[in-house]
């Protein structure tokens, strides 16, 4: 079964012991939205998707369930 975008952001979120505010003024976005994204209602795109690369130094391939890690 694929892992869904829902689910690695909240693995994510746990892990390094952040809350959906910490996580979204880190990338510039409202915790509304993080939690659009934790609902599934909604995923990020490409620029949102890079913000959060960049912000915790982690490969988008990890946001995108291409790679099992993000150390």
């Amino acid at each position: 079964m694929e892992t869904t975008f829902s689910e690695i952001l909240r693995e994510f979120l746990t892990l390094n012991n952040l809350t959906q505010t910490q996580f979204a003024a880190a990338i510039g976005v409202k915790q509304s939205q993080v939690s659009e994204w934790l609902s599934g209602k909604a995923k990020p795109g490409y620029d949102l998707l890079r913000s959060m690369a960049l912000a915790y130094g982690v490969s988008a391939d990890y946001f995108l369930g291409l790679k099992d890690t993000f150390s």
